[in-house]
């Protein structure tokens, strides 16, 4: 049985590093990175130099975890903020 996990070779600030993720935290870490207009090596490089402990393979599951609660809870709130608005009379 193939392995979930994906090991993959990246550049961070001209040095090569072994990062091991698996495939759907590839996928998400790609988009977010695009969605910023960024290189994938270019992502994982802030979250390396943002990172105070732990391994740069949870580093990235973090930000990930983060990003995506992040992106929830603000449609959360948009989403409450239109329902307030079409259930609240018009001010005269």
């Amino acid at each position: 049985m193939k392995s979930p996990v994906v090991k993959r070779s990246i550049v961070i600030a001209g040095d090569k590093t072994s990062v091991s993720l698996e495939d759907a935290f590839w996928e998400a870490l790609k988009e977010i990175a695009s969605g910023r207009r960024l290189t994938l090596s270019d992502l994982v490089a802030t979250i390396d130099s943002g990172r105070s402990q732990g391994n740069l393979s949870s580093a990235i599951r973090l930000f990930v975890l983060d990003h995506y609660r992040g992106a929830a809870t603000q449609a959360r709130a948009q989403a409450a903020g239109e329902r307030l608005q079409v259930a609240s009379p018009p001010v005269a």
